[in-house]
């Protein structure tokens, strides 16, 4: 992605934080933006977060980029929220197996004008080089351990 971005952290399911965010920062698509992952859990609206994020996706393609935080995984939204929530205001838990299959899409970073990195967690030593990194299989759920867990848990593996 080029310049100008505003780059954003974890939003976490705060809906609200969200539509204050794009008051304060610019409205789509006028203003482009980059997302570091952790849209789910912890706050109440998680499902409102993610899906308001993924329209913007579809419409206007070329100015949001989601990135996938650790919080976009299975094993992390089982026990942090976004799984209740889905049962709550789903009755079942297909939408969860939906979005968590989803989030096996997503990219693990970006980069900004050719300059800049953007990826949720840490760099692992046995990266060095961003064609490295598209060699990962990322469509998949996120590893416990390796080079790959460490690009979402801020952890230097």
């Amino acid at each position: 992605m080029n310049t100008p971005v505003k780059v954003c952290g974890d939003i976490h399911g705060q809906y609200y934080d969200l539509l204050e965010l794009f008051k304060v920062g610019g409205d789509i698509p006028n203003t482009k933006y980059i997302f570091m992952g952790d849209y789910v859990d912890r706050g109440f609206n998680s499902i409102e977060t993610i899906l308001l994020l993924l329209c913007y996706k579809i419409k206007y393609p070329g100015s949001v980029l989601l990135i996938r935080g650790n919080h976009e995984s299975r094993q992390i939204t089982l026990s942090y929220g976004f799984y209740e929530e889905i049962l709550k205001k789903y009755g079942n838990v297909n939408p969860w197996k939906y979005f968590t299959d989803l989030f096996d899409y997503f990219p693990i970073g970006a980069v900004i004008d050719n300059r800049v990195l953007c990826i949720h967690g840490g760099l692992s030593p046995a990266i060095s080089t961003i064609d490295q990194m598209k060699l990962l299989n990322r469509k998949t759920e996120i590893p416990t351990s390796g080079v790959l867990c460490g690009m979402y848990l801020k952890i230097k593996v």
